[in-house]
């Protein structure tokens, strides 16, 4: 198994992801204020064959708070996207200082938030065509007109549209219009200069990426009132890439034929025969450092329950372009870490990764169908103790049999800490 796979257990915790929401203000900045008395998480309760189980009521659910039992004050199916009528039982609490675009469509969807987020500078040019065909089908089969849709992309393509509802899809068209690939190619990759900042560059693009999504995690951990996707589009991540090839590129370049030709540089003299210098201390640790970065995203996803699905364009991926003078083996090693990576973000937060399959529309609409069919559970914790920062949601129903997906864990926001506690 791939070390990717082999480590990601041992460093990423696993966890159970969900809803929450992003606001967003029409005109400034919008003010974010939270009540932590009320508790709502989206619960999605599904069968050994994955399929979603309907047809339960309030009283088939148990809610523990650090384990003390909390009684239930919100209880509402939603399938198909829809409110079953006659079910809620208590009005959702109301948010002050937020403000939502205004929304003209009908009030029985309560609508989802999707963040479409496209990673143009892991994305290859001539892969573009594909790319918009990846997002059309994503419009077409994903996207409703009750939902909230931002997008962002990372690189050339310069899209940052906040959180609107876009029921004729027109911005997502605009967004779409703009997609150009910026990833450099196997060969750019192979030709990048002989020093540690030709391939720092690479992780450097993957750092913005990732902090990038960090940050609109950090600000869609705010609101729990919908039911949230982040929809990664990229061909995945390598932190180490292509490391034989740009090895051979590096001694035809610098005119040695051996290990101990004399080249004049020490680093290369003195190797040991067969010594590859990107196997060296700095570069063997790429892979983990790329694991860690992805920890720190899931982990950030998990706590504001968010739910990964990961999208790579590219389907099945054949063997190497012959102009690129790659090995199969090498070109397989570089693309199963891409992939592995695309697959990490997706399971560690309870979505999937739509990874090497040309045809992508039947995981869009399962991606849909997981989107729409949950079940909406609130309380009002009894927990009075505001030193109690983290705390624990544990969730049970009487069947048999069956996979609840739900927020695992909430923590007291910082300004009610202070007003709490004094500090």
């Amino acid at each position: 198994m791939h070390l990717l796979k082999r480590l990601i257990g041992a460093i990423i915790p696993m966890g159970l992801a969900t809803t929450v929401l992003l606001a967003q203000g029409q005109s400034q900045r919008p003010v974010f204020t939270a009540r932590t008395d009320f508790i709502s998480t989206h619960v999605r309760v599904t069968n050994n064959n994955g399929t979603f189980v309907p047809g339960l009521t309030r009283e088939d659910f148990e809610v523990y708070e650090d384990g003390v039992v909390q009684k239930i004050v919100n209880f509402q199916p939603i399938v198909g996207g829809r409110a079953l009528p006659g079910f809620i039982s208590a009005a959702p609490p109301k948010f002050e200082g937020i403000t939502l675009p205004q929304h003209a469509a009908s009030t029985d969807l309560l609508g989802r938030i999707f963040i479409v987020f496209i990673d143009d500078m892991h994305l290859q040019p001539g892969d573009t065509p594909r790319v918009k065909e990846t997002l059309r089908q994503i419009r077409d089969e994903v996207l409703q007109e009750n939902d909230l849709i931002g997008i962002v992309s990372t690189g050339f393509s310069s899209i940052a549209q906040n959180l609107v509802y876009d029921p004729d899809h027109k911005r997502f068209n605009e967004a779409i219009d703009k997609v150009m690939g910026g990833a450099e190619t196997p060969r750019e990759i192979i030709d990048l200069p002989l020093t540690t900042g030709g391939v720092q560059k690479l992780r450097y693009n993957a750092h913005v990426a990732f902090k990038t999504a960090y940050d609109i995690l950090s600000a869609a951990a705010r609101r729990t009132d919908r039911r949230k996707a982040f929809i990664y589009v990229s061909n995945g991540y390598s932190f180490n890439p292509l490391r034989d090839s740009r090895f051979a590129k590096a001694k035809e370049a610098l005119g040695i034929q051996t290990p101990q030709s004399g080249s004049g540089n020490p680093a290369l003299d003195n190797r040991l025969p067969g010594e590859n210098p990107f196997d060296r201390p700095g570069s063997e640790f790429a892979e983990m450092d790329l694991i860690m970065e992805l920890a720190y995203l899931t982990d950030e996803a998990r706590r504001a329950n968010v739910v990964f699905y990961t999208v790579d364009p590219r389907g099945l991926l054949a063997g190497p372009n012959i102009g690129d003078g790659l090995t199969h083996d090498e070109w397989r090693e570089y693309t199963t870490t891409q992939v592995s990576s695309l697959h990490i973000l997706a399971d560690n937060t309870g979505g999937f990764c739509i990874c090497e399959k040309n045809d992508l529309r039947p995981w869009l609409r399962k991606m849909n169908n997981e989107m729409s069919d949950y079940y909406i559970v609130g309380y009002n914790t009894n927990n009075p103790d505001p030193t109690k920062l983290l705390r624990r949601i544990e969730i049970r129903v009487n069947r048999k049999d069956v996979t609840l997906d739900y927020r695992t864990e909430y923590t007291l926001p910082k300004t009610q800490r202070s007003s709490k506690t004094g500090k």
